[in-house]
């Protein structure tokens, strides 16, 4: 007597191509992105004395410690804008795209034992930590909301319509932090002196954006340079919208959006090329 053929409710395969993003499987995961999202965002400040106000006092020390040595020793200048809120901008932005970025990085090393036992998209653990950081901005970016009204209520600051790219801009961010990050994840299970190299890259890159320093200072070539910066649009048009100051053109944004889109691509693929094979080399 023949045995009933067992029908299988799902398959998991990897024939998925290299530049599908499988966002329907994502989607279907949604509760375990919150899961994760949750679990980041708590043990952040789990077992520690100050918990949640550890978000603030991390650009507040760090902005304080920029208007020093940058502001009154090395006297770069802020185009004008208050000094506090000038840094407090940058280092707000660049606090996300680091974490996101250092994050995204790590998938496959730090997720070795969750993905050898189960599964679920891989797509799934860097779209949470962008999410996670995405959270971790939206308390800083309070804190910064609080300084900007004081500046502004003095009308020490100018904002103008281009506050209302702010979504864009963060999304951008995302993005991109989140392209870059597939391709360091996708190296690093083979390369693993990577990660150090990353985290020594990202010191250095962020004296090539415009965090402690308006781009209007800069000499023509290295002006002209920067614009290739991802980064340089994004940060200069915040400034510009938020505080008035700054040498934004549309120009830098359109730069930055394009050079987005290509490295999320390249991250796309080179992430979905290394999910097939990674347990083999990690």
């Amino acid at each position: 007597m023949n045995e009933p053929q067992q029908k299988w409710t799902e398959t998991i395969g990897s024939n998925h191509s290299l530049f599908d993003l499988q966002l329907k499987e994502v989607w279907r995961y949604k509760d375990l992105i919150y899961m994760f999202v949750k679990r980041d965002f708590i043990s952040s400040f789990k077992q520690t004395i100050l918990g949640p106000i550890w978000f603030f006092v991390n650009p507040i020390f760090t902005t304080i410690t920029y208007l020093i040595i940058f502001g009154r020793f090395a006297k770069l200048p802020t185009d004008g804008a208050p000094g506090i809120l000038f840094y407090l901008a940058g280092v707000t932005l660049w606090n996300y795209f680091s974490g996101s970025l250092l994050g995204t990085s790590s998938t496959f090393t730090g997720n070795a034992n969750i993905f050898g036992k189960v599964y679920f998209p891989r797509l799934v653990t860097p779209i949470s930590i962008v999410i996670s950081n995405l959270m971790r901005l939206g308390v800083q970016f309070i804190l910064f909301i609080v300084a900007w009204i004081y500046y502004l209520a003095n009308k020490e600051i100018t904002p103008n319509w281009w506050i209302l790219a702010t979504p864009f801009l963060f999304i951008l961010m995302a993005l991109f932090a989140l392209g870059v990050g597939m391709i360091f994840s996708a190296l690093t299970t083979k390369y693993k002196d990577l990660s150090m190299l990353l985290g020594f890259g990202i010191s250095l890159y962020m004296y090539a954006t415009p965090v402690i320093y308006p781009v209007s200072m800069l000499p023509g070539y290295f002006k002209n340079l920067a614009k290739f910066n991802p980064l340089t649009g994004i940060f200069e048009c915040f400034k510009y919208g938020w505080l008035g100051v700054g040498d934004f053109s549309p120009t830098m944004l359109i730069v930055s959006t394009i050079i987005t889109i290509i490295l999320l691509f390249i991250g796309i693929v080179t992430f979905n090329k290394v999910e097939k094979t990674f347990m083999d080399t990690v």
